[in-house]
């Protein structure tokens, strides 16, 4: 389908640049199939208390483990489901955390068909005022960014973890950009859809997509795994964002883990968990360290 939609899209955003534009975004918002259970997920996400919010109509699951006192906040990543983040939530439990995960919409138990970084936005800020101030954030993949801005965005944590993560919004629109073969005309009309449909109240809002955007308002300590070999977000995103926290921040490189492996990785999930629940002078001890700032190598 990628040649037709190629040809159909710049063909059409040279006489009609309104129509490709909301094409280009309705292709771009949709994840790449629904990620089933696996085994085991079903039995974690049976012990959570279920419940459900509402946003921009679209039904989204919520799960919420343990007491309640002390949240941590668990984030999925593109086409995935809270349940991926399963190792995070028993090793969380053992400490006497609490976690809290959602499926976005159009991923997992969700409704709807598609989702974008506004609506997780909104999904982290109503979790924020039912559960109050997160200790940590766990996030995956595109979650890092989606989180980030949200943490940037009224919504506070003492610490954040991110996995995998996608740090630069530009490569998320590059890759599907390139992927589909998409000329400037239509990512040009792509962005005006966006900016006067999803947020015409945000001017600036591109820039604030950003992970390094005003690293200052996070606040929080950052731990960040990536592993040298993931084959979905490169390990250069890992850099960029350690870059953009600065001393505050630090990157530990895995090996052999690629983009998900690292999500069960029992060295992975201890190191993470022990930062996420012990603080910012909590040391990882996993795959190679890079150090950023005045600690670096």
């Amino acid at each position: 389908m990628a040649p037709l939609i190629r040809t159909a899209l710049n063909a059409t955003a040279r006489l009609a640049p309104g129509p490709a534009g909301r094409w280009a975004f309705h292709l771009f918002v949709r994840p790449l199939g629904r990620a089933r259970l696996r085994p085991g997920e079903a039995a974690l996400l049976a012990g959570a208390r279920t419940d459900r919010l509402r946003v921009r109509g679209k039904e989204v699951v919520t799960y919420a483990w343990g007491d309640g006192r002390r949240p941590v906040l668990l984030v999925h990543g593109w086409s995935s489901r809270a349940s991926r983040l399963g190792a995070f939530v028993e090793e969380l439990l053992a400490r006497g955390h609490s976690p809290v995960a959602f499926d976005a919409p159009g991923h997992g138990d969700s409704s709807g068909r598609a989702s974008n970084i506004v609506e997780y936005r909104e999904i982290i800020r109503e979790l924020h005022a039912r559960h109050g101030d997160f200790e940590a954030v766990v996030a995956h993949s595109f979650g890092v960014v989606a989180a980030l801005f949200a943490l940037r965005d009224g919504v506070r944590t003492s610490r954040f973890v991110g996995l995998g993560g996608v740090g630069s919004f530009d490569m998320v629109l590059e890759g599907f950009r390139a992927g589909l073969g998409l000329d400037d005309r239509v990512m040009r009309a792509m962005r005006a859809h966006v900016e006067r449909r999803l947020v015409p109240d945000e001017p600036g809002v591109w820039e604030r997509f950003g992970a390094d955007h005003a690293p200052d308002e996070l606040g929080a300590p950052v731990l960040l795994f990536h592993d040298e070999g993931d084959d979905m977000v490169p390990l250069a995103q890992a850099r960029f964002l350690a870059r953009a926290h600065g001393e505050r921040a630090r990157l530990v490189v895995t090996r052999g883990l690629g983009h998900r492996r690292i999500l069960t990785d029992p060295d992975v999930v201890a190191a993470a968990v022990e930062f996420a629940t012990a603080g910012s002078g909590t040391e990882p001890a996993v795959g190679a360290r890079e150090g950023v700032g005045s600690t670096a190598s």
